[in-house]
């Protein structure tokens, strides 16, 4: 049985929107000056630490404003986020071919549970593991194996694919193929990463899946 994992932000869905929106509640509350949606996207798939910490050096301040930042953010999760293109189409033909699908995020879980029910997405993956899931998360591989096996896939049939440089560290240490969109937050410059596929659009993924994992 073959077994497809994704992450989340910046490879099946575009949140950076929502996310940024959430931590420029906290600045403006706080007296910080606000990110800019479109100058700083990259910096909101780094998750909501990194964003406060875009505009604060005081880490007990962080540590504060973090959970107002996720009350924020569920309260809004998913006013302009949005699939990226052929994301349904995908998972419907990898479903019909039998593979297992699973969702393995840095993002904190029950907010990656509210948000793929918003996507109506949520029933086609077997599995979603979030970043307070376990004691660990990716980049160890234990968060990756462990989506794998709540799936019901074992590692040697199984691929990652994601976004970021976490997502091909985490597919290097968990000893599985990775694939990177080139639409994410780093664009083509994942190419660097030189993962063993890279994915232009979604219409694209049953096709390369199928050669790297053939049936």
């Amino acid at each position: 049985m073959r077994t497809a994992i994704f992450d989340l932000d910046g490879t099946l869905a575009d949140t950076s929107a929502d996310l940024i929106a959430a931590a420029n509640a906290c600045f403006v509350d706080a007296g910080f000056e606000v990110l800019d949606p479109v100058a700083d996207k990259a910096i909101a798939f780094g998750g909501g630490r990194a964003m406060l910490r875009a505009r604060i050096a005081d880490e007990e301040l962080v540590d504060r404003l973090y959970p107002v930042l996720l009350g924020h953010y569920e309260a809004k999760i998913a006013v302009q986020t949005r699939l990226y293109p052929g994301v349904g189409g995908a998972l419907a033909m990898l479903s019909y071919r039998g593979w297992k699908l699973g969702v393995c995020t840095n993002k904190p879980a029950y907010l990656a549970e509210i948000l793929l029910k918003k996507l109506k997405i949520r029933d086609v993956f077997g599995a979603v593991l979030g970043a307070d899931s376990l004691a660990v998360r990716k980049p160890d591989p234990l968060h990756l194996w462990e989506t794998i096996r709540l799936c019901g896939g074992v590692r040697e049939r199984a691929v990652l694919i994601g976004d970021t440089v976490t997502d091909r560290v985490t597919a290097k240490n968990a000893g599985v193929p990775c694939v990177l969109v080139t639409f994410g937050p780093d664009g083509r410059a994942v190419e660097r990463l030189e993962p063993e596929g890279l994915l232009e659009h979604f219409d694209d993924l049953p096709g390369l899946l199928d050669r790297l994992l053939p049936a």
